[in-house]
């Protein structure tokens, strides 16, 4: 199998990691390989924050759902959407008498530009041995997060990734199984004839081959009613809604400066 393709089908999230520091040649190739990611209009819409301080680990680790692991990684990347570099040359040179403030197709494709940027750091990590986990909470506080990190108005956290070495248990550690191609890559057209219900019993049976249908169709049906409870009924899932319409609020509020 070609090694690259391999790396994508191998590679799974990491939450343990060794007290092995990542070398600062790697360090470096993973975030070279973030500057090299396809990007709209090579306008590379995003900044990278690199968390070198073990204090800032520890509040944004309490920050992100209080996940203490997030500590313990040698390397912390933030990926920021950052549309506003650009605007302040547009300001600068354009003879205007209003200022030019960033749109939401401008965060659209800043959003785009910061996670493909962190998934081509995923995939280098991934290729020189070192695992990476993506922390999605980076978006919650987001009031905390900006005065904690020095954001400006209109950069906004995307996504924070970690890495190090993996313990033995965590390479060792089978990933989760995904769902088949059929299920949500469709020809020209969205396909309305897909029963969710049946993507996940068949993704179920593909992971535990020897269970039956109906034991299948029971264990979905826990499964969806605890990852409802898990996403819908918590304080981190309510936090984060409440911190991203903030973000949007800000973003509006910015427009009309």
């Amino acid at each position: 199998m070609n090694k690259t393709i391999e790396l994508i089908k191998e590679r799974k999230s990491v939450r343990v990691f060794t007290n092995i520091p990542i070398e600062k040649e790697k360090k470096a190739m993973i975030l070279d390989s973030c500057i090299q990611a396809p990007t709209a209009g090579n306008m590379q819409l995003y900044s990278i924050i690199d968390i070198t301080s073990e204090e800032l680990k520890q509040k944004l680790s309490v920050l992100c759902d209080n996940q203490a692991f997030i500590t313990k990684a040698s390397l912390v990347l933030i990926f920021l959407a950052d549309p506003t570099k650009w605007y302040a040359n547009y300001n600068k040179v354009l003879n205007t008498d209003k200022a030019i403030n960033p749109s939401i197709a401008d965060y659209f494709l800043a959003i785009n530009d910061a996670l493909i940027a962190a998934q081509n750091s995923v995939i280098a990590a991934e290729s020189l041995s070192v695992g990476s986990c993506y922390i999605g909470d980076i978006v919650e506080n987001y009031e905390e997060v900006k005065n904690l990190l020095s954001l400006p108005d209109g950069v906004f956290p995307v996504s924070m990734v970690i890495y190090g070495y993996p313990t033995v248990q965590q390479k060792s550690r089978k990933k989760p199984t995904r769902f088949e191609q059929k299920d949500l890559v469709y020809e020209n057209a969205y396909d309305n004839t897909i029963d969710p219900h049946e993507m996940l019993v068949r993704r179920y049976m593909k992971e535990f081959k020897n269970i039956s249908i109906e034991e299948a169709q029971k264990n979905i049906d826990e499964l969806i009613t605890t990852q409802y409870n898990r996403k819908q009924n918590t304080n981190f899932f309510k936090e984060m809604n409440r911190s991203l319409s903030s973000m949007l609020n800000s973003i509006k509020s910015n427009k009309k400066k």
